[in-house]
Order: C-alpha cells, then sequence, then structure tokens
C-alpha cells in the first residue's frame, strides 16, 4: 500500500490519530479488560472475566462503523495503539449524543483522552449538527470528571445512589456541553 499523507486529514491532531478499529485490535480489547479498577470506573461494575472470543467478536462487531455507537481506535502519530473511544446514545431528534473513552494505562496522563474528545466533538458538532453532548461519570473516577471539565463540560447534576459496585451504591455525576459552549471556549482558545 502507499504511503498515506495525513497533513489534511480530519480524524488526527498534533499526537493522536482517530482510525477504524480493525479486527486485529482484539489483542488491545482483550488485555485492557485485565484492567479492573478502570474497566469498573467504564462499566460501573466488575466484568466477568475476559475471553478471546468476546474480543474478537468486539473488534469485528464495530470495524466497520454499522451501529449508533461509532467505535474508533486511538493511536499515536507512531501509529501506536493508546486506547479506544466511541461516539454513541446518538439522537438525531434531539441532537443529543455521549462519548465512550478508554485509554490503555500505559498512556495514560498524557492527554490523548481530551485530544480524542476534542477530535469527536468537533465531529459531532460541526459535521454530524449535533447540539448537546451528554455524559455522566462514576462517583470518584476524577481523572475523567477532569477531562470533561477540560473540554468544557458543566457538572449538571447528580444521580444519586444509581450503581452497585465493590459493595456499595455509587452516585452517577452528569455533565453536559452544548454547541454553542464549546464555539465560544474554542474561539477563546
Amino acid at each position: 500500500m502507499r504511503n498515506i499523507d495525513f497533513s489534511k486529514y480530519f480524524w488526527q491532531d498534533e499526537a493522536i490519530r482517530l482510525r477504524a478499529i480493525q479486527p486485529e485490535d482484539w489483542e488491545s480489547h482483550y488485555i485492557n479488560r485485565f484492567d479492573s479498577p478502570a474497566r469498573r470506573l467504564l462499566e460501573c461494575a466488575v466484568e466477568l472475566p475476559p475471553t478471546v472470543t468476546e474480543a474478537k467478536s468486539f473488534a469485528d462487531r464495530y470495524s466497520d462503523f454499522s451501529s449508533n455507537r461509532l467505535m474508533f481506535t486511538i493511536e499515536d502519530l507512531d501509529g501506536e495503539n493508546v486506547g479506544g473511544i466511541n461516539l454513541n446514545s446518538i439522537d438525531e431528534r434531539n441532537g443529543t449524543f455521549s462519548i465512550g473513552i478508554q485509554i490503555d494505562r500505559d498512556h495514560r496522563g498524557k492527554g490523548y483522552g481530551t485530544r480524542a474528545v476534542h477530535i469527536l466533538l468537533k465531529y459531532a458538532f460541526f459535521e454530524r449538527r449535533l447540539n448537546k453532548f451528554n455524559d455522566s461519570v462514576l462517583e470518584g473516577n476524577e481523572a475523567s470528571a477532569a477531562m470533561l471539565r477540560k473540554v468544557g463540560c458543566v457538572q449538571e447534576g447528580i444521580r444519586r445512589q444509581v450503581y452497585f459496585t465493590d459493595g456499595r451504591y455509587f452516585d452517577s455525576i452528569l455533565f453536559g456541553l452544548t454547541k454553542e459552549e464549546y464555539v465560544e471556549r474554542i474561539h477563546k482558545n
């Protein structure tokens, strides 16, 4: 295959690139499932032990953008897989959506998640004509809450004691960001 010129590619910035999940990405998904603390924050529960069959099925199911959950692999500009992100809960009628993200343990704290969220926000707001980003984090997920605030989200509320995990009930912290707020924020920077 010829070399690709990514200099004008929408799905990247100065440090990361989003690409379609490929069937061979199953291994990263499988390995990430062994990070139980991170998966608990993401799924609000302890998952059953990972299986190769599930991981391969996951990579196959989302490799062609055919569902309402648009799944991407995040890679650095050297092509190393650093995590995954998805655009989900897309409601075209009301213009709302959510984003799910997981950065691999070895790549956390480097800003990759924030960068990937910005790319998906630009796509959702300026290409899909969506108007409102809604998200939530499990009480105690300070890294995700900080990242949402960093991209401009406002804490809109708390749904009390909605998730049971680790022997107790946890709150869900609700965040939101409108297109208008996002445009105002990017024009300030």
